[in-house]
C-alpha cells in the first residue's frame, strides 16, 4: 500500500492528476457499498478554546454525502478553519510552478537512470497498454508517476478531487465567511515528497506496478477503513507499515510535517483571546504516537474522539 498512503499523507492529492501518468493506470475496478461513515474527529479544549481535528480523506466519491452529523457541528461550532495548505495556493500560478519543479530532477538524471530494467519494463508496460509513451515520462521523479496513477486508479473508482473532505469544507467555509488558513506552504509540502531518497520512490512505485488491479482493490479498502473510523486498522496497515517499509518517506511525509503543524495548533489552544478552530489534515497525521492527537495529550491536553455511532470502549482513541 506504499503508493496509497500518499492519500493519507499528501495535500497535493487534492489538485488535478498530473500529466501522462495519470491516464496510465484505468484497472476495471468497481466501487463497494461504503460503511457507515464515523469520522476520525477528535476534540481538545484549554481555557475556553477549541479545537477539533478532522482526519481527511483528498478524494471522495458522490456516494459520501452528506458529511456525517458531527462534521457539521464541529464547522459550525467553529469560527476558523486549518488546512495543510492555504486554499487561496492551490489555484495560485506559482503552486503549479512549484509542483513542476519538485516533479522533475534537479541533479539532472531522468526516470530511465533511476528505475531498474525490471521496474522500468513494468512501467513501459502498463503506460504502452493506455497507449501512452515512456519518454513522456523521463522527466518526472518516480513518485510523480507513482502519485499520478494512483490518482487515476482513484478516478477509475469514481473518487475525486473536488469532492475531496478538505476541498468541501474550503467552499463551505469561504460561502460562511469563516476565516482560513494553511499549516504550511505549497513549497515545503512538495519539498518534502521530493526529498524522499530514490530508493523509498522506486519502491512504492514497484509495488503498484506489481498489480494495479490489486492497488484499486486496496484503495477501495483504504476508503472504506476510513469512512468507517477504524483507527486500529488504518494505524495497523497505514502508519506502521509506512514506518516500517519506508521509514525515510514516514520521517519526512508525516513525523516532520506533524512536528512543524504542532506548534501553531498549540497556539490556537493557549490563544489569549478564546477561539475555535478545526484543523482539517490528512488522516495519515492524526493516528500513532507521533500523529497530533497523541502529540496534543502528550503536552498535556484532553483530547477525547467525537463519534455519535462509535462505542465506548473506541471513542476515546
Amino acid at each position: 500500500m506504499s503508493a496509497l498512503r500518499l492519500l493519507l499523507a499528501f495535500c497535493l492529492a487534492l489538485l488535478a492528476p498530473w500529466g501522462q501518468a495519470a491516464a496510465a493506470a484505468r484497472p476495471d475496478v468497481q466501487a463497494t457499498s461504503a460503511p457507515v461513515w464515523r469520522p476520525l474527529l477528535w476534540k481538545a479544549e484549554h481555557g475556553g478554546n477549541v479545537v477539533y481535528l478532522l482526519g481527511s480523506f483528498h478524494l471522495l466519491a458522490p456516494s459520501d454525502a452528506p458529511l456525517p452529523a458531527e462534521i457539521e457541528r464541529a464547522f459550525q461550532d467553529s469560527d476558523a478553519l486549518l488546512f495543510e495548505l492555504d486554499p487561496a495556493a492551490l489555484t495560485a500560478p506559482e503552486t503549479i510552478a512549484a509542483m513542476q519543479t519538485a516533479m522533475g530532477y534537479g541533479d539532472g538524471k531522468t526516470l530511465s537512470e533511476v528505475l531498474p530494467a525490471p521496474v522500468r519494463q513494468r512501467l513501459g508496460v502498463l503506460v504502452g497498454a493506455s497507449g501512452g509513451s515512456l519518454d513522456a515520462l523521463e522527466h518526472s521523479e518516480p513518485w510523480a508517476v507513482n502519485l499520478g496513477m494512483t490518482l487515476a486508479v482513484a478516478n477509475a473508482l469514481g473518487l475525486r478531487a473536488e469532492l475531496g473532505l478538505d476541498r468541501q469544507l474550503m467552499a463551505r467555509a469561504a460561502q460562511a465567511g469563516k476565516p482560513v488558513a494553511g499549516l504550511e506552504t505549497v513549497q515545503a509540502q512538495v519539498q518534502a515528497m521530493d526529498r524522499v531518497p530514490y530508493q523509498e520512490q522506486v519502491q512504492s512505485l514497484d509495488e503498484f506496478l506489481a498489480d494495479p488491479k490489486k492497488a484499486a482493490q486496496q484503495l477501495q479498502q483504504l476508503h472504506d477503513w476510513w469512512r468507517a473510523g477504524d483507527v486500529e486498522v488504518l494505524d495497523r496497515r497505514m502508519r506502521m507499515e509506512m514506518a516500517q517499509k519506508t521509514p525515510e518517506s514516514y520521517r519526512l511525509l508525516n513525523v516532520e510535517r506533524n512536528q512543524a503543524w504542532l506548534p501553531q495548533v498549540d497556539a490556537r489552544l493557549t490563544a489569549a483571546t478564546p477561539g475555535r478552530t478545526l484543523v482539517v489534515v490528512g488522516a495519515l497525521h492524526l493516528l500513532g504516537p507521533e500523529g497530533l492527537v497523541e502529540q496534543l495529550r502528550a503536552r498535556g491536553y484532553r483530547v477525547e474522539r467525537i463519534c455519535d455511532s462509535c462505542s465506548v470502549a473506541t471513542s476515546g482513541q
